[in-house]
């Protein structure tokens, strides 16, 4: 079972008791979910002012980048292609433990719309690109991790898929998937606002009122 889902952000929030729902959620996907692809607000919001140089985006923008990266991590099961994959083959080259099935995804090439016929994209253009820490839909910079050393030594855990079918609208395109320790920083973001809340029990009454236990949150806490 592989999920895409969106995280809440501060920067962008329009609910208070978002930190609630995703940890809630989180508890949740610990235990049933197989892979696990993590999109968050922020990230997404940031990938349309910076790169892409929207002034106000809309849903549709922020949908777009989602469902282009949707696309693009479930290609090689819908086409055919020189070097397929599938979910269990992520699975296994993704999945240290078998709680650590939270994954970044990213998605080249991001270019702004007005200046997408002056650029010319190359292979080396599209893998940097796809690569670099703005371009991925979680708030989350794989720089920070500890073991990025390891990534000169273990020649081998990188794995690549191609297939012959390309987006619409695009010629080339190239989506990132990973499973990195800096995926902390987002899950510290929320859990932070979460403990902030229920140590208050702030809002708690809309939740318990619906017949949820207190101890669902202290469960879902401690996970």
């Amino acid at each position: 079972m592989l999920t895409f889902s969106v995280f809440p952000s501060p920067k962008v929030s329009d609910t208070v008791v978002e930190p609630y729902n995703a940890t809630l959620s989180v508890h949740q996907l610990v235990e049933n979910a197989d892979e696990y692809m993590v999109l968050d607000n922020e990230a997404l919001y940031d990938i349309c002012f910076r790169t892409l140089k929207l002034s106000n985006p809309s849903f549709g923008d922020l949908n777009h980048l989602i469902s282009t990266t949707m696309s693009g991590v479930t290609c090689c099961l819908r086409f055919p292609g020189q070097l397929n994959s599938d979910l269990r083959k992520l699975a296994v080259n993704l999945i240290p433990f078998p709680r650590l099935h939270f994954f970044m995804v990213g998605f080249a090439p991001l270019t702004s719309h007005g200046s997408q016929q002056y650029r010319a994209l190359t292979i080396p253009e599209l893998t940097q690109q796809t690569w670099d820490a703005k371009s991925m839909m979680c708030a989350a910079d794989p720089r920070h991790e500890q073991e990025l050393v390891l990534f000169c030594r273990v020649p081998n855990n990188v794995k690549s898929s191609a297939c012959d079918i390309p987006p619409t609208g695009l010629a080339i395109s190239s989506t990132f998937m990973g499973n990195s320790t800096s995926i902390q920083e987002m899950f510290r973001r929320v859990s932070e606002q979460f403990t902030a809340m229920f140590r208050r029990k702030a809002f708690l009454h809309w939740y318990t009122g619906e017949g949820m236990d207190e101890m669902e949150f202290t469960e879902a806490e401690s996970k």
